[in-house]
């Protein structure tokens, strides 16, 4: 497979749900690639309009482009020598669906996270109270 690191070629193969998931992530890990998709989000745009902010080369930026197309999370359409770029968002629905299945052992951490902070506000508020009752001043007692 042509842009995706050799680690994940051996990984991969079994399970196209999982390369599809194994190329996404790829793509998603560089920042350009990011900006690219983050500029796909608002309107199609010729890859001249996507290289236009960066300061790499048009041959560089072709290159992530087609590590995005290759993720399918970027359609690339020619006419002639123009090539104009749009977002596709399945690929990023499904990652956001793989890592939402873990989201039930963060919420588990959260509510542990929760108890303990509010034990540790009991036992705080509890001493305040006893701080409190200590710290009232005594009363004097006449002089005979």
């Amino acid at each position: 497979m042509q842009g995706v690191p050799a680690m994940l070629q051996v990984v991969g193969g079994a399970d196209p749900a999982a390369d599809l998931l194994d190329r996404v992530f790829f793509a998603l890990s560089d920042p350009v690639r990011r900006a690219i998709l983050d500029r796909l989000g608002e309107e199609a745009l010729l890859v001249s309009e996507l290289a236009a902010p960066f300061d790499i080369s048009l041959q560089a930026v072709s290159r992530h482009i087609q590590v995005l197309v290759r993720a399918g999370l970027v359609r690339q359409e020619r006419t002639g020598r123009i090539s104009r770029c749009s977002l596709v968002v399945g690929p990023i629905q499904a990652a956001a669906v793989w890592i939402n299945h873990y989201s039930k052992y963060w919420q588990a951490q959260f509510d542990t996270l929760a108890a303990a902070l509010e034990e540790i506000e009991e036992r705080r508020s509890g001493a305040a109270r006893l701080t409190t009752l200590r710290k009232r001043p005594r009363r004097r007692l006449p002089d005979p």
